[in-house]
Order: structure tokens, then sequence, then C-alpha cells
């Protein structure tokens, strides 16, 4: 199945991890779908932790939930920051409550405890927040990708494969 004229946005922010930005959102556009980055301001250029740029289509302040049919948040430093955004947390509350895929990996799990949407849910992430997750109500699992619903969460970049198919499957299935 295409994902043609879906939408699905990639929050930025400074150190994200390289691979686990750029690995899904190949995979996403191979899939048919656009790809946006949205960072705290439109046109500016984000570094990776290894010095990949990637810089921002929009702006927080320009996501519309009802538009976008998919988040994937990146690991890193970053999510520490995007945790930080009313409108970064608005937005995953939003599109957990339409069912619509979210994609974390590693150090994104932040974004989501910050959200307050893990009560109940299966995730997994880096070992290293493990018990940010458990103390946010999730359930956290040692595995490559975990998907509860709309949520489909991965470890580290050796997980990237099952990760971005995991999260292709889901966008194709709510499409």
């Amino acid at each position: 199945m295409s994902l043609h004229n879906q939408t699905v946005i990639c929050l930025l922010d400074d150190e994200f991890e390289d691979l686990e930005l750029w690995y899904p959102v190949y995979r996403v556009r191979e899939a048919g779908a656009t790809v946006l980055f949205a960072g705290p301001e439109k046109g500016k250029k984000h570094i990776g932790k290894y010095g990949v740029p990637a810089v921002a289509d929009m702006s927080f302040d320009e996501m519309v939930s009802s538009e976008i049919a998919g988040l994937l948040v990146p690991g890193g430093w970053a999510p520490d920051k995007l945790r930080r955004y009313p409108k970064v947390l608005q937005l995953v509350q939003e599109l957990d409550a339409a069912d619509k895929p979210i994609g974390q990996i590693c150090h994104a799990g932040w974004v989501l405890v910050s959200a307050k949407i893990l009560q109940g849910r299966k995730v997994t992430s880096t070992p290293g927040i493990r018990d940010d997750m458990e103390n946010a109500g999730a359930e956290w699992f040692d595995e490559a990708v975990v998907v509860d619903r709309n949520i489909v969460s991965a470890r580290r970049p050796p997980d990237l494969p099952p990760y971005a198919k995991a999260f292709v499957e889901a966008l194709e299935e709510r499409s």
C-alpha cells in the first residue's frame, strides 16, 4: 500500500541521533509519504550528534494534528529539549487521542513521558530511561520493537530496520 497524500512530521532539535532521525525518515518517504521536519523555528538548521544537519520545514506552532498522519520522534539528546515545548506535548497528546502512529526510539520516550500518554501502555526504549518510562505508568520490554496500538517504540540504532518497518505498517493500517 502506498502512503501518497500522507504527511508525517519528524520533530527536530539540536543533538538528535543522526541515524534515528534519518533512517525512519527515508523509509517513510520510500513508502510514499511526505515527511516534514518541525522545529522551534522554521528554516533553522539543526545538527545531529554526529554532525549531520536537518532543516526545519515548519515551526512547532505550525503543526496541526488533523493534517498529520503520524509522528516520528528521534532519539539522542534532542528529546530532552523537545519535551520542554508545550506545542510538542499538545501535538503528541492529540495524535495519541486520534490513534495516529507515534514512533519513538531510544531517548525519544522522554517526549511521551512528558506528554503523559504512557499510563498502561507497552513500550521499549534505551534501557537508560526504562525507569522514566515505568514511572510514567508504562510496561517496559527489552525488545527491538514494541507496538501498542498507535505507539511504535524501539531501543537503539541496531533496531532501526524493524522499527521503521513497524512504523510504516502502522501508517498503512490507518490510511
